[in-house]
């Protein structure tokens, strides 16, 4: 067992450990006072730790003096410890209560916090954020990151379990990752360099040693977008196959998402009971619709998109009520896909991009890359780009560039959708976006 020592106590359990099993036997828990309710001759200490909440009960004309005395102190936020004995019960959700027989505090906290931490008085998320710190310990907040923590853990070792190397580049680059202006420019000793948005090259290189290969980081967009889906700092999970086509990346991906939703459903249900939040493990394989079906659909239902452009979000939207669940939108115009995507060779209007939706959201962007030099200068230069800013990217290509395909994950877009958080800065431990640099 796991323990934790303060001065001449150890703690025995997590409080989600405590249980009726555990009747008439002393326990010592560490955490915080979520809530006090006094009740004439009895008072209530909710008290919180990382893994979930338990009820403190004080009889007051039983209990010794001195644990009166220290519970007349205790506000919301105090950091305690609690010595006590659990006692089975019917007058508490989780049918047990522990009677204190020592409390040690341990921390204070301000008596005005700026956020109600128990959900009683909802905030707004800018004031929210603006006490972050304070925010994450509401237990809704804790679920949100342990349903996080859960799937991230679950793609890791489904990659692991395929064969997958993870790896880590570089986020200082010399030139733009995918091409554009969506780049934040920073003082690299007496030159100028970027925050990489992507490790798209890196991966792709790397397919020529490493083969199978994924990454898990922090990356970086100058966005002038500012809705509930768009950060200027996330978390991206990339994989890249050497050998491989769109079509043998979507199938992984697939998976991947599967696994994920039934991993998440079968760890997380306190967290999702926390959340009031169900989800549906999604069946295999994903629907696939082509970007012209897609516009068809649309036109169907009175959204008229020329053929070439990009589908805007109030279209997606229209396109989530029809399609409600995971789906695949494929052969994507070559135009409208950045310059390292493949070409169709029967008709090179069309690529060999896709990107999942769920609903209305864009969870997923990839597909099969351009393996040939020549091919990928001309493109290059079709997207405006000069393919000396590309140099030592490009010469990779003269040493045995194997065909390969990849794609990557928005990990916050991921957990919206399986935590069902409305706005992505929720799923985001420290948001940055266009306006928010702190705290």
């Amino acid at each position: 067992m796991d323990m934790d020592f303060i001065g001449n106590w150890t703690r025995t359990h997590d409080i989600n450990k405590v249980s009726q099993d555990l009747d008439s036997q002393q326990v010592v828990l560490f955490g915080w006072v979520q809530d006090v309710r006094d009740l004439g001759g009895i008072r209530f200490i909710i008290m919180q730790d990382r893994t979930g909440t338990i009820q403190i009960t004080i009889l007051k004309k039983r209990v010794d003096p001195e644990v009166l005395q220290k519970s007349d102190l205790l506000q919301k936020r105090f950091s305690i410890a609690v010595m006590g004995t659990v006692k089975k019960t019917n007058m508490t959700p989780r049918g047990i209560e522990i009677i204190p027989t020592q409390i040690k505090l341990l921390n204070i906290a301000i008596e005005q916090l700026p956020i109600d931490i128990t959900g009683k008085t909802p905030a707004n998320i800018e004031t929210r954020l603006d006490a972050r710190a304070l925010d994450l310990t509401a237990e809704s907040t804790i679920a949100v990151f342990k349903i996080q923590h859960t799937a991230l853990q679950a793609i890791r070792s489904f990659l692991f379990e395929k064969g997958y190397l993870e790896v880590h580049t570089p986020r200082i680059i010399a030139s733009a990752t995918e091409g554009g202006a969506e780049l934040f420019g920073v003082k690299y000793f007496d030159q100028t360099a970027y925050l990489a948005q992507s490790p798209q090259l890196y991966k792709e290189q790397l397919t020529m040693s490493l083969e199978k290969i994924f990454e898990v980081g922090p990356f970086f967009r100058a966005e002038e977008s500012h809705t509930r889906r768009h950060l200027s700092e996330f978390t991206s999970v990339d994989i890249e196959q050497a050998f491989a086509n769109a079509d043998d990346v979507m199938a992984l991906l697939e998976q991947v998402i599967h696994h994920v939703c039934v991993t998440v459903k079968e760890t997380c249900s306190n967290e999702l009971h926390v959340l009031k939040y169900k989800f549906e493990v999604p069946e295999l394989p994903f629907k696939r619709l082509t970007y012209t079906e897609v516009l068809e659909s649309l036109k169907e239902h009175g959204v008229d998109i020329p053929w070439g452009e990009d589908i805007p979000t109030e279209a997606f939207r229209e396109l989530g009520k029809l399609y409600p669940f995971f789906y695949f939108v494929t052969d994507w115009p070559s135009k409208a896909k950045t310059f390292y995507i493949k070409p169709r060779r029967e008709n090179p209007e069309v690529c060999e991009g896709f990107d999942l939706m769920w609903r209305y959201i864009e969870l997923v962007s990839g597909g099969t890359r351009i393996e040939h030099k020549e091919q990928l200068v001309c493109r290059m230069r079709e997207k405006g780009l000069n393919p000396e800013s590309f140099k030592y990217h490009l010469q990779a290509f003269d040493w045995g560039m194997p065909p390969h395909a990849g794609w990557a994950i928005g990990l916050e877009r991921l957990t919206m959708v399986l935590s069902g958080r409305k706005n992505i800065r929720e799923t985001t431990l420290y948001p940055r976006d266009r306006i928010r640099l702190t705290p």
